[in-house]
């Protein structure tokens, strides 16, 4: 069975390019792999949350293994796939525990700054937040520029899904903290002009073709 993926028909402009349901549509074509997608609709989740429990995307269904969260789902699709995963078991766990790193040590505060820039902007509290915030980031990056240093990506010259993880996670970090560590926006511009990304992207963006549900804006 062709891999199914759940996308969103709709978000707002801020998001378009940045739903999750890319990391799995990169994944998949960083090994050549074909895949369907399954728009869900955000007026009407409840047939949905069967597969996703929280109503996000992306869910994943191949017809053997159906599973949710994109971290999850990435780790699914490299298993035994060379173009994303080491065969020896050294550099599997490495890459494993960039996965995993990607996901927890740089998602958590590179979102939480995010919510104080974009989603909470304007909010008294925000302002109190954003120094420990910006510094929490800013410690983070300057710690992966370290280990990165002058490789082309985190495993040496080899790319793999810890790479994905991670570069998605650095799309949503503010462009002026990446650009104080010249080695991760090249990093960073390195992975997005990998044509499965493109592919990827462009995807993701044709799919966005819906209307916004009723009340919003």
């Amino acid at each position: 069975m062709t891999p199914v993926v759940s996308a969103y028909n709709w978000v707002p402009d801020i998001a378009r390019g940045k739903v999750r349901d890319l990391r799995a549509r990169w994944a998949l074509e960083e090994i050549g792999s074909s895949y369907a997608t399954e728009t869900v609709l955000h007026q009407d989740k409840s047939a949905y949350l069967a597969k996703q429990p929280f109503g996000q995307v992306p869910a994943y269904d191949d017809g053997e293994i159906a599973l949710f969260e994109s971290g999850a789902i990435v780790l699914h699709i490299a298993q035994g796939q060379p173009a994303l995963m080491p065969s020896d078991p050294q550099g599997r766990a490495r890459t494993i525990s960039w996965m995993f790193c990607a996901l927890n040590t740089l998602e958590i505060p590179i979102s939480f700054l995010a919510e104080l820039n974009v989603f909470s902007a304007g909010q008294a509290w925000t302002e109190g937040a954003r120094p420990r915030a910006e510094g929490w980031v800013r410690q983070r990056l300057a710690q992966l520029a370290a280990r990165l240093g002058e490789n082309a990506y985190l495993d040496g010259e080899r790319f793999t899904a810890g790479d994905l993880l991670v570069a998605d996670v650095l799309r949503n970090a503010p462009e002026a903290m990446l650009a104080e560590r010249p080695n991760l926006a090249d990093y960073l511009a390195r992975c997005t002009a990998r044509p499965a990304f493109q592919k990827a992207m462009a995807a993701q963006l044709a799919d966005l073709n819906g209307t916004p549900p009723p009340g919003w804006g």
